[in-house]
């Protein structure tokens, strides 16, 4: 695995009802200053990624449906640049991956619907289009195995 991901697993409280996890607590983080909060919701098949930027941390996790989740070493200087990990994340196993600044990040909806939240700690403004970048999803110096052919894409992630 890439040293500089983290990968966190959450215990939950489970009955009857359903469950319930904590995420993130401030006084277990002291050292990440996260300000900026997003969900995104996905149809089975949406591929979404692969994307980074040159200045956030980002804590991410898939709270409902499950997700095929790849992160990417983008530094150029790197030994690993180019090489990737992959889990798959679910509200099941309530894991997290801490992502950090020059890595991509993507991940592939396996179920009929995911609800995938992202974390972001940066400073200064938020990560404009300068500070972005994409690589494509089947890239083939990468030679990710997405467990799917023909994903749904939109935009960017052609």
């Amino acid at each position: 695995m890439l040293n500089e991901i983290k990968v966190f697993e959450n215990d939950a409280g489970i009955d009857e009802r359903g469950s319930i996890w904590t995420t993130w607590k401030k006084n277990e983080w002291k050292d990440m200053d996260f300000n900026h909060d997003k969900f995104s919701i996905s149809k089975q098949n949406v591929l979404r990624g692969l994307h980074g930027d040159n200045k956030s941390w980002k804590l991410v996790t898939c709270v409902y449906g499950e997700i095929f989740q790849v992160v990417v070493d983008a530094r150029p200087e790197s030994k690993t640049y180019l090489e990737w990990n992959s889990w798959n994340l679910s509200e099941n196993n309530r894991k997290q991956i801490l992502i950090p600044p020059n890595f991509a990040n993507g991940y592939l909806c396996l179920s009929d619907k995911c609800v995938y939240h992202y974390k972001y700690s940066y400073k200064g403004d938020y990560p404009d289009v300068n500070d972005q970048f994409t690589i494509k999803w089947n890239d083939q110096r990468l030679g990710i195995k997405w467990p799917i052919e023909n994903p749904i894409l939109y935009g960017r992630d052609k």
